[in-house]
């Protein structure tokens, strides 16, 4: 089930925190508790997916984007993510999690996120993301026409360049394994 609770609770401790601009970093903190944890004690890889949704909705709440989307009816939908877990979190323990947009093109944003135990990285993902309405995707550009300042993109860094190019290797739709 989804963590509602967690979703309101994060939304009323943003409701203080200042504006950031688009570019802008969001921090928050976490327990790892025990509706958290698999059968090998420690977080589900799905239910840390979950608590990075957590991170991008309040992190599209504090760079007006939430606003912008409920105006215009508009819907926010992943379009992509790649993942690295590099260590386990276990259960009780306290973390940080990072959220920021690293920049955009014509028509994807791009999104990075890692979480933080004792400094030192668990978890880093970075997601597209898109902007929707009824016909399909919103180009970024018609988003930055509802916020004041720049809309140009910084350069992506070669890394998320890299991610890029390689997902578009990959054959769409994928090919169905014959049945046995």
């Amino acid at each position: 089930m989804y963590p509602f609770g967690r979703l309101i609770k994060d939304m009323i401790l943003a409701r203080n925190a200042p504006e950031l601009p688009f570019l802008g970093t969001h921090v928050s903190y976490h327990r790892c508790w025990p509706q958290d944890i698999d059968g090998f004690l420690e977080m589900n890889n799905g239910r840390i997916l979950t608590i990075l949704d957590l991170g991008r909705t309040v992190l599209a709440k504090r760079v007006g984007l939430l606003k912008i989307l409920r105006d215009n009816r508009w819907g926010l939908t992943m379009a992509g993510t790649s993942v690295r877990y590099r260590k386990r979190i276990k259960p009780f323990v306290r973390f940080k999690m990072v959220s920021r947009a690293v920049g955009w093109d014509h028509r994807f944003f791009y999104i990075d996120q890692s979480i933080w135990i004792n400094g030192e990285c668990a978890v880093q993902a970075l997601y597209r993301s898109a902007i929707t309405d009824k016909n399909g995707i919103v180009v970024p550009q018609r988003a930055f026409d509802h916020i004041d300042g720049d809309s140009t993109s910084p350069e992506l860094p070669q890394w998320v360049h890299n991610w890029i190019d390689a997902d578009n290797t990959r054959p769409w739709p994928p090919e169905l394994p014959a049945a046995d």
